[in-house]
């Protein structure tokens, strides 16, 4: 029986995928003649295994595990989606849900909060990243699935649900009862005003929402006096492409190119140009920019750089120029599919070529940058006012500062200490003065002031929990790395005490690329008089 409802999904994808190839052009239709005998040598394949296997086997794997090898030899970024991922995909990018506001990973045996969303209701009663979920609606929740305590944690609004929580320091189980509500996952989680004039927004992802977000935020620190802008696009994966361009189309005046795509087909061949007038377009911009940085970022940055709107500061961001098409296929399964490539505005297609199996192309983020790389001539490309740029591999900065880990670039004692998780261990021993959602008593609470100081007995404290995790002290690599490490857990404990936005201000501050950013408004000065018309000469 299952193999009759497997085989109608793998059919119907590939009748979609001709009849999307019809409607983009005839340059699909060579191949209609060969599907009948490839859909036959597949079945036959998938029939053998089923009747004939040691094991029985799930047919929907087989057919999911097919699909994906047939992506695997395209490019490194066509991929395919279970119901599953389909859903948990488009929930990320539409940004909302309902439940409690906790984003969960089993580790260990054990339902551990990741992430707790500012304003959700467990935000409101006082769960933390770092706690186990250990109890939903009276069962035991050791050995559950990440699936098992979405569906018990998810429901309608309105409704409640009952979490048992074991937390570091509490020797009893603290219990909430929880109404699920509408949960947002914002994708502009914090902005404030550095000083009077200098107005910060981090941008970390891409959702349907963003360029509301994004709006939002620009409005607001406008009218708090905001006269300039570092624009933190850093550690942003991308998104939908729609809002790559609304994004931008917030700081280029309306006409201007902001990308293009090319592609297989006539219909994939597109140019967006900013169609919206907007109040920031004179408005000083430096932009923080890194490895990790790809896709959609890279439509935003690349945008700016090239109509000498932004002065870009810190890394090569990755360098992903691939647009891809999202299909919603069989029984809601999704595929990503490559469909075009995109250029920017000087022409740049800032795609990095990668290997027969990729692992070098995504490996590229562990990898220090070289400074010095060598460009083809036919590589370089020129911005509006004639500065050069580069195509064949991500965006460069216009300033370039090392800086992998949240503007740092800590040796390799501070980058395990991450992958550890020591830093997000250590803020789970706090809690902010004056918090009196949890009444039960803490054996080992600590509690800080919004305002505290990571000092010396703080640090000692630290060194203490490392001891005790076994973890091989390395004297001179924590000496050289120590501003990292009190950076670090300074930013912790804010964001689990006070909120990412107080993490993110504090963290500002000694950040080794924002503080060289700070430094650079004057180039973004110049940029804006450039891209006016001026004849100020850029450095």
């Amino acid at each position: 029986m299952r193999r009759n409802r497997a085989l109608p999904a793998v059919l119907f994808a590939i009748l979609v995928s001709a009849l999307v190839g019809g409607l983009f052009g005839r340059s699909a239709l060579a191949t209609d003649d060969k599907v009948p005998e490839h859909y036959r040598a597949f079945t036959a394949a998938l029939n053998a295994i089923e009747t004939s296997y040691i094991d029985k086997v799930d047919s929907d794997n087989l057919v999911y595990g097919a699909v994906r090898g047939m992506l695997g030899t395209l490019d490194p970024h066509s991929s395919f989606f279970s119901p599953k991922e389909y859903a948990q995909m488009r929930e990320r990018q539409e940004g909302r849900y309902y439940g409690i506001g906790v984003s969960i990973q089993a580790i260990d045996g054990d339902i551990t909060a990741m992430q707790v969303f500012e304003q959700s209701p467990a935000y409101k009663k006082g769960i933390r990243r770092g706690d186990v979920l250990a109890n939903v609606e009276g069962e035991d929740t050791k050995g559950w699935t990440v699936d098992q305590a979405m569906r018990k944690l998810r429901g309608q609004k309105g409704t409640e649900v009952g979490v048992g929580v074991r937390r570091r320091g509490y020797p009893e189980m603290i219990k909430f009862a929880l109404v699920r509500d509408e949960v947002y996952i914002p994708t502009v989680p914090a902005y404030f005003m550095i000083d009077d004039t200098t107005g910060y927004i981090r941008m970390q992802d891409f959702g349907e929402n963003t360029d509301r977000d994004v709006k939002h935020a620009l409005h607001d620190l406008a009218s708090k006096g905001m006269k300039r802008l570092l624009f933190d696009i850093r550690g942003n994966p991308g998104g939908p492409l729609d809002q790559a361009i609304k994004v931008s189309n917030e700081f280029l005046p309306k006409g201007k190119m902001i990308v293009y795509t090319r592609g297989r087909v006539p219909n994939s061949d597109q140019d967006y140009r900013a169609t919206e007038d907007s109040e920031f377009t004179d408005m000083p911009i430096v932009a923080l920019v890194n490895r990790n940085s790809a896709s959609a970022a890279e439509i935003v940055s690349g945008a700016l750089q090239d109509h000498d709107r932004a002065y870009l500061v810190g890394e090569t961001t990755f360098g992903k120029a691939l647009v891809q098409s999202v299909y919603r296929i069989s029984g809601g399964a999704g595929l990503a599919l490559t469909t075009a490539h995109y250029y920017t505005p000087s022409g740049r297609i800032i795609q990095r070529p990668w290997d027969a199996s990729f692992d070098e192309y995504l490996s590229y983020t562990l990898r220090d940058q070289d400074a010095n790389k060598a460009h083809n001539p036919s590589d370089l490309k020129r911005t509006d006012a004639g500065r050069p740029v580069y195509a064949g591999g991500g965006i460069e900065p216009d300033k370039r500062v090392a800086g992998p880990l949240e503007g740092f670039n800590p040796g390799r004692f501070g980058r395990m200490l991450v992958a550890r998780g020591e830093f997000a261990n250590y803020a789970q021993k706090f809690g902010a003065e004056g918090d009196n959602r949890i009444t039960q008593t803490s054996t080992t609470r600590k509690l800080v002031a919004r305002n505290f100081v990571v000092d010396e007995p703080m640090v000692a404290d630290f060194r203490e929990q490392m001891k005790a995790d076994k973890l091989k002290m390395d004297e001179e690599a924590f000496a050289k790395d120590a501003e990292f490490i009190k950076a670090m857990i300074r930013f912790e404990i804010d964001n689990a005490v006070f909120g990412i936005a107080d993490a993110r201000r504090h963290l500002i501050g000694v950040d080794p690329q924002a503080q060289a950013a700070l430094q650079m408004f004057g180039e973004a000065q110049k940029l804006t008089e450039l891209s006016k018309g001026s004849k100020v000469k850029a450095n």
